[in-house]
């Protein structure tokens, strides 16, 4: 259940605001499109677009194959900069230009220090390889967090998640999601409550399709049900993703997520963060400091082009919000479970 695939030049991307009624692949060829592409949302979910991200920089390597290095390095430096500019909560975005930045830096570094220098053309092909290489390990650090996942995960589970953070928000097999996968493949009788997540709708859109392809039982409920759910003790315990976490734990996570972990500690129900360690900012001290992102009104006040609020209505469309560290329960990554208290732990975890 790839959301993204680079052939033949191109990098295709499953065009995420058309799903569950159409299938269409979106093909881009240069670091705008693919910028575009992140502000869109036809690809979304932090760890996707970091690998997004990552192919833009390459495909716009592989336009310059013929630049002089000066050259060259303007067309880096400008498409990092647009890409950069795509999105601004997620930080596996910034991870990743970062990545290919620093790669770029030392392959010429290297070449000033060289009889033969790689040529612009090999410049191109080592960014591309390391995009391929990112994509690769992105699948293999889901799965990881996948199994660590499901040992949280009691037989007989019924797991409230939130948003999509399945595959379709990563390169493949998800983090929230890939411990809820874990556990189904494990053979443990589970059921999955998945939130509309308004206003953009990517758990009934995105999270409710996966589940059902994957043949996982899921409930599909709205937002303001969580509450009634938990109190009629119908929820175990929640998992989401994060699209940033601060040095102290604090999380950003799509509108919403912070209701459901006042929520979740109201009722003593674990409240549990999946994410990679690529998604922990630890020049971050805590979540005050984290960017949130406003989307344009019209995702609020109408459905595909249907109206459903007044016309010239006040919007206020934040897309994110932060829950405190002390809310949540665990931050599930690659390398274990990390517990409180999150600073000592996020920073072993880098160890």
């Amino acid at each position: 259940m790839r959301p993204l695939r680079h052939e033949n030049g191109s990098l295709l991307l499953l065009d995420q605001t058309r799903l569950p009624a159409e299938t269409e692949w979106v093909a881009c060829s240069d670091a705008a499109a693919v910028a575009a592409a992140i502000q869109n949302m036809i690809v979304r979910g932090a760890p996707a677009i970091g690998v997004t991200a990552a192919y833009g920089v390459a495909l716009e390597a592989a336009k310059g194959r013929a630049d002089s290095p000066a050259a060259f390095r303007l067309r880096m430096d400008e498409a990092i900069r647009i890409l950069g500019k795509s999105r601004p909560t997620a930080v596996n975005l910034f991870w990743a230009l970062d990545r290919m930045n620093g790669l770029l830096g030392k392959l010429e570094e290297s070449n000033s220090l060289s009889d033969i220098p790689l040529s612009t053309s090999d410049l191109a092909d080592r960014l591309l390889a390391e995009a391929q290489a990112m994509e690769e390990e992105d699948i293999a650090i889901n799965r990881r967090i996948g199994a660590h996942g499901n040992a949280l995960v009691p037989d007989g589970a019924r797991i409230l998640t939130h948003c999509n953070a399945g595959a379709l928000a990563t390169a493949d097999y998800g983090t929230a999601l890939g411990v809820i996968r874990a556990a189904h493949d494990a053979g443990k009788r589970i059921h999955v409550h998945a939130d509309e997540t308004r206003p953009y709708l990517q758990g009934a859109r995105l999270t409710a399709w996966e589940l059902m392809q994957d043949n996982i039982p899921v409930t599909l409920n709205c937002d303001n049900m969580a509450g009634w759910l938990m109190a009629n003790k119908r929820i175990d315990l929640v998992i989401t993703g994060a699209d940033r976490i601060a040095a102290n734990g604090d999380t950003a996570n799509k509108i919403g997520t912070y209701s459901l972990a006042v929520l979740a500690n109201y009722h003593r129900i674990p409240f549990y963060i999946a994410a990679p360690l690529s998604t922990i900012d630890l020049g971050m001290a805590d979540g005050t400091r984290i960017p949130i992102e406003e989307r344009p009104a019209r995702e609020l006040t109408e459905f595909r082009g249907i109206p459903i609020a007044p016309e010239g209505v006040r919007v206020y469309n934040p897309a994110f919000d932060v829950t405190p560290a002390e809310l949540i329960t665990a931050i599930i990554t690659e390398t274990g479970v990390l517990r409180k208290p999150f600073q000592k732990s996020i920073l072993g975890a880098f160890r």
